[in-house]
C-alpha cells in the first residue's frame, strides 16, 4: 500500500479528531480537551521521529524526513543553512494552515500539525536542538525552523 502524502494524511486525521476534540471540550472544557489532544498529538510525533530514525539520525537523515513534509507542495522552504552542524530553514508557504482554514479549523491547526515538531525531533535525535520561535498557523509571515547539533 502505497503511503498518502502527509498534507492528505493530516486532512484525514483532522475530520476525526475535530468532532472528537468537540466532543472532549463539551465534557471536560478546552483547556483540557487540549491536554489530552496533544499528549496524544506529542506521542505519535515522538514514535514517528524514531520510526524516521531507522537509517540515521544525524541532520542529512533529517533533511530527508522534512522533504517528506514538503511532498505535492505541502510546504514551500527557503533554506538558510546546510550543513553538519546545523540545518535552519524558513517555511513561507504552509498548506496544512490553509487546508485547516478550508476546514474551518484554524484553531486546532496549531494542536493538530505544529505541536508535532518538538516531540518529533525528540523522537528522531534528542542530541539535535530546534527552536521556532513562529508559524504561518499562528499568523506569522514564516515559520523558522531551527535545527543544530
Amino acid at each position: 500500500m502505497t503511503p498518502l502524502p502527509l498534507l492528505q494524511q493530516r486532512e484525514i486525521e483532522a475530520g476525526v479528531i475535530a468532532p472528537l476534540f468537540r466532543a472532549f471540550v463539551a465534557e471536560v472544557g478546552e483547556t483540557r480537551a487540549r491536554e489530552i489532544v496533544g499528549g496524544v498529538i506529542r506521542e505519535l510525533a515522538t514514535q514517528a521521529g524514531c520510526a524516521a530514525s531507522a537509517n540515521g539520525n544525524d541532520l542529512v537523515h533529517l533533511k530527508h524526513t522534512v522533504e517528506k513534509w514538503t511532498e505535492g507542495g505541502a510546504l514551500e522552504l527557503t533554506v538558510l543553512r546546510d550543513d553538519l552542524e546545523a540545518f535552519e530553514f524558513d517555511v513561507t508557504r504552509c498548506r496544512f494552515a490553509e487546508m485547516y482554514a478550508r476546514l474551518g479549523l484554524t484553531e486546532l491547526g496549531g494542536l493538530l500539525s505544529c505541536a508535532r515538531d518538538a516531540a518529533m525531533i525528540d523522537g528522531f535525535n534528542p542530541d539535535i536542538a530546534f527552536s521556532r520561535t513562529q508559524t504561518i498557523m499562528e499568523g506569522a509571515t514564516h515559520c523558522d525552523f531551527r535545527y543544530r547539533m
